[in-house]
């Protein structure tokens, strides 16, 4: 009997041991909190008190400019894909508690439906894909920037991830009250763009950020670095209160480029 007692109770603690791993794993599935970014949570704060979590990027939306002020989302070297994927319709994000603005707001408009979450950067899955074809991930943008300047930040960006290896990234229009507008819901079209990088890794965490004029340009993208603090003043956002003070404000005031590989 004791040598029966010796050889099951070591599989009755591995039995147990099992069902509470699949009980915290099922318990992970039903978060809310999107699952690409689940380890690398550096979300913004909101001004709108509308963030919606996708499962490959989160969004703060803006009902009042009706787009997002802001989409964030982890890139990791091994997301970038080349392959050709068809090209989905644009649809109106369900998940926005006041709705997207509709894309016929773009018709006729002049201006192209710009991603803030570029569809290059989620090729890795027809899922991911698909979900930047939300109209709560783009803004109006004339052509010549859309597939200009901010077509090269968009590659730099890919660029970089391979560098560097992961970066978040938190992107979106400089939204004020005086914007033109477009469409029968007036969506606002942003006179400036910006992105935010951060290289979250050791040993060097960095950070850069851009703030473009919504016009074509040639001028090389390291003319329109700035400081985060700066991009903070003009939105009223906290790009990142998550990280440590110090750290925080380290990164955040500085507008050096340096550290960061333009070829």
């Amino acid at each position: 009997m004791k040598s029966s007692i010796k050889t099951y109770k070591p599989i009755g603690l591995i039995l147990v041991y099992f069902l509470l791993i699949l009980f915290l794993s099922c318990g992970k599935e039903n978060n809310s909190a999107p699952i690409i970014n689940s380890d690398f949570n550096y979300l913004p704060t909101t001004t709108t008190d509308a963030i919606v979590y996708h499962k490959y990027y989160s969004l703060s939306y803006a009902e009042k400019y009706e787009q997002a002020e802001w989409v964030a989302y982890r890139l990791n070297k091994d997301h970038i894909s080349y392959i050709t994927l068809e090209r989905p319709y644009f649809i109106q994000d369900d998940k926005v508690r006041t709705g997207s603005a509709d894309w016929r707001n773009f018709k006729n408009s002049g201006y192209t439906k710009g991603h803030l979450l570029p569809a290059a950067d989620r090729k890795f899955n027809v899922e991911a894909y698909n979900e930047t074809f939300l109209t709560s991930n783009i803004s109006p943008q004339v052509y010549d920037f859309n597939a200009g300047v901010w077509l090269r930040l968009e590659e730099k960006t890919r660029y970089w991830v391979q560098k560097y290896d992961d970066l978040y990234i938190i992107t979106g229009g400089i939204l004020t009250m005086d914007l033109e507008t477009i469409g029968y819901e007036a969506v606002a079209v942003p006179d400036y763009f910006y992105k935010i990088i951060l290289d979250y890794r050791e040993p060097e965490i960095k950070a850069i950020a851009f703030l473009i004029p919504h016009k074509e340009s040639d001028a090389p993208l390291y003319d329109f670095v700035t400081s985060i603090d700066e991009i903070e003043s003009l939105t009223n956002i906290d790009f990142f209160p998550i990280l440590p003070d110090e750290l925080e404000s380290k990164l955040e005031s500085s507008s050096d480029y340096k550290k960061w590989s333009f070829r």
